[in-house]
């Protein structure tokens, strides 16, 4: 468990290696394909032989939510795909949260983003990264975008909260972090978890409680602004955004489309916010072939610029999107071979809104699923009708993330 202690904090950090290229690439048995969600493994051939010897891998950094999540919901989800696809993954607990130190103070914005390069600093990772992000922790990165912009090589925004134009952009998330530390310090549900055996829980509403009612975490989430509609104009690296159909944070994807030069916008019918918990497939289908796109030149973005698909020809600005299911690509190499499936099968979704249940339960929604396997995502567009990018919220307190 390496550790690593940057601006006086001590941050609990992981990294996965990319996979190196087999040779000799063996064949896949078709009757059994390999599932990268559960296995963590996108299959031999889907990493390609490097072009040079010095050739770097890309970075990818995944910043994670709010109180109750930590860097094990993108480990057991995305990271490991990702690593097999040929990038090194970063994952590291925020500042207070899962095994980093909780400190009294400094969980507000800009010190989450100092926090981020000086992690980065840390680790030696100095050349632009991809930073993926889900609910909160897209607030993190879409400052760090614009306050670094040399340092980030592209945005993938799960729904993610930020952009908002309006006074009270994040008051339901507010509201709900406040409900959870009146019942976690009164209604003492560690000590009630305690009391009935179910210790892994009781460990989480122990830690939660720490975080909320011992920290300066609920004032300094309060008193962050959003980033104004005219600011994402400033973005200068691409974005890609993934929502459910029933986020009550889809409006901020709305800004980035309408406002950010270079976005790709994925609306996830059936999903709420656990977009990252219950539709990890679809979101792999996306997050694959976007980031083997993004990589496989190292000529930066051009807002507005029109890009060629592999193979020539034309395509719309916001870039082209293949749906989940489609063929994966490598980062940095040619497309997967015919057959390979990137995603596994079955999504699960839940209502809108924040989940009532006790910290560290995850709940179901009423009839159970509501996507089946294989389901599409809209597609919207930046000027055209290709791209576009949406906000979101983090799931709280739960197994989730806010």
């Amino acid at each position: 468990m390496p550790e690593i202690t940057a601006r006086g904090v001590r941050f609990h950090v992981q990294t996965l290696d990319p996979v190196q290229p087999r040779d000799p690439v063996q064949p896949r048995d078709p009757v059994q394909p390999r599932d990268p969600a559960r296995t963590g493994d996108a299959g031999p051939n889907l990493v390609p032989a490097p072009s040079s010897p010095a050739a770097e891998p890309p970075v990818v950094v995944f910043v994670h939510g709010l109180v109750m999540d930590d860097l094990s919901s993108f480990y057991y989800r995305l990271a490991g795909p990702v690593a097999a696809a040929g990038a090194l993954a970063v994952l590291y607990d925020q500042r207070g949260h899962g095994m980093s130190e909780r400190t009294p103070t400094g969980y507000g914005a800009a010190d989450a983003v100092a926090d981020l390069f000086a992690v980065l600093d840390g680790l030696d990772v100095t050349r632009p990264v991809h930073l993926v992000a889900n609910s909160f922790g897209g607030t993190v990165a879409l400052n760090a975008a614009l306050a670094r912009p040399e340092r980030v090589a592209g945005l993938v925004l799960i729904e993610s909260y930020g952009p908002a134009d309006h006074a009270g952009w994040h008051e339901n998330l507010l509201n709900s972090l406040a409900r959870w530390a009146l019942a976690l310090e009164y209604e003492r549900l560690a000590e009630q978890y305690g009391a009935i055996g179910w210790r892994k829980r009781a460990r989480h509403a122990a830690a939660a409680d720490r975080l909320l009612n011992g920290t300066s975490l609920l004032a300094d989430v309060a008193a962050a602004e959003p980033v104004r509609p005219a600011d994402l104009a400033g973005l200068r690296c691409p974005v890609l955004a993934v929502y459910g159909e029933h986020s009550d944070v889809l409006a901020a994807g709305r800004l980035f489309e309408a406002h950010a030069p270079d976005c790709e916008l994925h609306v996830l019918p059936g999903h709420a916010h656990t977009v990252l918990s219950d539709g990890t497939a679809d979101l792999l289908g996306l997050l694959l072939p976007w980031l083997a796109r993004r990589t496989r030149s190292a000529e930066p973005s051009v807002p507005g610029a029109r890009r060629e698909p592999p193979g020539g020809g034309s395509e719309p600005p916001g870039g082209r999107c293949e749906p989940p299911g489609g063929r994966c690509e490598p980062l940095g190499g040619s497309p997967e071979p015919p057959g390979v499936r990137s995603e596994p099968p079955g999504v699960r979704s839940e209502p809108p809104g924040v989940r009532s249940e006790p910290p560290g339960v995850r709940s179901e929604p009423p009839g159970g699923s509501s996507q089946t396997p294989g389901a599409g995502s809209e597609v919207r567009g930046g000027p055209s009708a290709t791209g576009s990018c949406a906000g979101t919220r983090d799931p709280i307190i739960t197994g989730g993330a806010r």
